[in-house]
């Protein structure tokens, strides 16, 4: 029988998608499953982009440029110079989806057999990301006891070696929602300058900030020109995760030129994602105002409901659409999996992600769950019900 390749064997499961089966097999008995597990927002995807779709008129359905169509990369700049990026169409680079940004940015900016610093917990497919470009994730870890805030720089520095070419940030942070401050980034910035390292930044979830709290990206820092790699995607944005539309956003040229190799060698970016892309940029404020307005209230709903169940802690988070709660439990991937495949309250149950996915370090994570408030209000209140009972019911809980 021939063997699968040794990358094959190392690369990771989804943490966040390799549950489904339970929860495939709970729905088979009439169960209804509340999905806290996975970023899917329930917000409807804005109007204009799906106009755009409906009224594509084109005869030939052809291949557009590797680094995106013009039109899409023009109105793009339009998008982030609002916003005081300070670019040009030839700082974009458009990927499938923000998955590809990450992993042609990690295998343009990495050498195989390189390092990369990711302070943990971090977004579970970055362990997949690296993997397929043969490089190593250093993890840094933060705590869940200071709302997983940046880790010290001296952290940072113990790690880097001659085979360290980048720290990677998510910011707002998935799964934490941590949202990094401008001294957290000034920070990183002196060490990227002091060593001479590229920050890449994952932005998914730049419109998402509450409580008033500033979202600073790295590429309005000055001196970060040359290192400051922006990986972006309109899933979360427009709540289109299914476009499949993400980019990299680069000023420095070489790297750009690079990026654009690996681009060319998967041919290029959806046409008709492009297409909802460019109508996007004009999707009102009074969208985002709402959509904001109604993750605020879900948040509320969510963290409060779970500081009120014994045992329970979750920071409030100050970005994206997810938290992190430590549970009274041995093991987040056991418990996780039970209340798919043992437990239902009022024929209904809650699937979450195991935390330890999201870390790198062993043991890491192990009583601690990521949960995404992207369900209505009255789920959320529903899904906290069935939790509750859970963990009262729970062979193995700890309170």
């Amino acid at each position: 029988m021939p063997k699968i390749s040794s990358k094959g064997s190392n690369m990771p499961s989804s943490p966040i998608r390799k549950l489904t089966p339970y929860a495939d097999q709970a729905k088979a008995q009439g169960i209804h499953v509340y999905h806290l597990n996975i970023g899917q927002p329930d917000i409807k995807t804005p109007e204009v982009m799906l106009d755009a779709v409906r009224n594509i008129d084109f005869e030939v359905w052809a291949y557009t440029p590797s680094q995106g169509t013009e039109t899409y990369r023009n109105k793009l700049s339009e998008y982030y110079n609002r916003i005081s990026y300070s670019v040009t169409p030839s700082d974009i680079l458009v990927t499938n989806g923000g998955s590809e940004a990450i992993t042609i940015a990690m295998q343009a900016c990495v050498e195989v057999g390189g390092e990369i610093i990711i302070p943990e917990p971090f977004y579970a497919n970055y362990n997949g990301f690296a993997c397929s470009a043969g490089i190593t994730i250093k993890p840094i870890l933060s705590y869940i006891d200071n709302d997983f805030a940046l880790p010290p720089i001296e952290e940072f520095e113990k790690v880097i070696t001659d085979k360290t070419k980048a720290i990677a940030i998510c910011n707002p942070n998935n799964p934490t929602g941590y949202l990094y401050s401008k001294e957290e980034l000034m920070a990183l910035r002196k060490l990227c300058l002091k060593y001479d390292l590229f920050l890449l930044c994952d932005e998914a979830y730049r419109e998402f900030c509450y409580d008033g709290n500033e979202f600073i990206s790295p590429i309005q820092l000055e001196g970060m020109e040359e290192h400051a790699v922006i990986l972006d995607t309109v899933s979360k944005r427009y709540s289109a995760c299914g476009a499949r539309l993400g980019c990299i956003l680069t000023k420095n040229k070489e790297l750009y030129a690079t990026a654009l190799k690996f681009a060319q060698a998967r041919l290029c970016p959806p046409a008709i994602a492009q297409i909802a892309g460019t109508a996007a940029v004009d999707t009102p404020q009074s969208y985002f105002d709402a959509v904001l307005t109604e993750y605020t209230q879900r948040r509320k709903i969510l963290v409060d409901g779970l500081n009120q169940i014994e045992g329970v802690f979750c920071p409030n988070p100050k970005g994206a659409f997810y938290t992190v709660a430590k549970l009274p439990i041995d093991d987040s991937e056991k418990f996780c999996q039970w209340m798919l495949e043992s437990f239902s309250y009022e024929n209904e149950t809650v699937m979450m992600a195991p935390a330890s996915g999201f870390y790198s370090s062993s043991n890491a994570g192990k009583n601690e769950v990521r949960l995404a408030y992207v369900l209505k209000e009255e789920d959320l209140k529903k899904a906290l019900v069935c939790l509750k009972k859970g963990l009262q019911a729970y062979p193995n809980k700890r309170i």
